[in-house]
């Protein structure tokens, strides 16, 4: 098993609190399990020239147009793996879907945007080369945790960028982000804190507009793309104000969303809960994936 305890074998930054530890060993683990056979597996795609350029397809077998979700990994924009998701595609594979797990460059080597400018990067590829799976490019769900819900609802909203990446304007369907930081800005960061963290490492420096542009909140206004946001009850105190705060964001646009607490679990257990087929989150891609792609899915 990879250990990142102390100083991470790739160069990434040691996690800042043990309980990040903690998950990090964990996911890993579980990626080094024995995945089925029913499972097409394509590691190590690249999208880039840059060495974390790279993505993971999970796709059931001899697949033809089945719809697509992108699951961005966490990590604090400066650490994760790809790998942290590969627990998730029996699951996901199961449901008639491709799942897609992309890596992105990291701060403080690749400070924001970096990463969301790689995801537009991803997006442009995933719309050429998905049928190679048996992917529908115009099928296509966001998803991610922590870091990754951050990078995927910025993708979601942000219309213009996909357009000047070229994509297709109905190539996304719907977001799913869970324990997502929806809000980057904070005037009086504690010394210490992740959220001056966020300014020391993640960001260009602190910027007076660049925490507010890449914080998905700033992008709510006019938004078509449905949203199910996940949160723990027992989340940071800035994932849960900031998902409450964009529930009511995104509840005076047109497109559907919805918002689920989910009870005595902390940000790293709104993943780690992923491991069990049954829990509720599946059943919420499904229900988004038949409600606004052509081709549903079983619930």
């Amino acid at each position: 098993m990879r250990s990142i305890s102390i100083v991470d074998p790739d160069g990434q930054l040691p996690l800042p609190f043990k309980a990040a530890q903690d998950y990090a060993q964990t996911v890993m683990a579980w990626a080094q399990d024995r995945l089925a056979d029913t499972l097409a597996i394509q590691r190590d795609v690249p999208y880039g020239p840059h060495p974390l350029h790279r993505y993971n397809v999970f796709a059931p077998r001899a697949a033809v147009g089945a719809p697509v979700l992108v699951f961005w990994h966490g990590g604090g924009w400066t650490n994760g793996y790809r790998d942290y998701v590969t627990f998730m595609a029996p699951h996901v594979v199961g449901l008639g879907m491709v799942l897609v797990a992309p890596s992105y460059r990291l701060a403080p080597q690749c400070p924001l945007p970096c990463a969301h400018e790689d995801s537009m990067a991803l997006l442009a590829d995933l719309q050429r080369r998905l049928p190679d799976w048996g992917g529908a490019p115009g099928q296509v769900y966001l998803a991610g945790h922590s870091a990754g819900g951050h990078l995927a609802s910025l993708a979601a909203l942000r219309r213009a960028d996909r357009a000047a990446a070229g994509l297709h304007p109905d190539m996304v369907h719907g977001c799913l982000p869970i324990s997502a930081i929806m809000d980057l800005h904070d005037p009086n960061p504690k010394p210490g804190s992740l959220e001056e963290r966020v300014y020391t490492t993640v960001l260009r420096g602190r910027d007076p507009v660049l925490d507010t542009t890449l914080s998905p909140m700033s992008w709510t206004a006019g938004n078509t793309v449905p949203f199910a946001l996940t949160f723990g009850e027992s989340d940071s105190e800035r994932v849960i104000k900031s998902n409450r705060r964009m529930l009511a964001m995104l509840s005076a646009q047109s497109a559907p969303v919805s918002a689920d607490m989910e009870a005595r679990r902390d940000h790293f257990q709104t993943h780690t809960a992923l491991r069990s087929a049954a829990d509720p989150w599946y059943s919420r891609l499904a229900n988004m994936v038949a409600l606004y792609s052509p081709s549903p899915i079983r619930p």
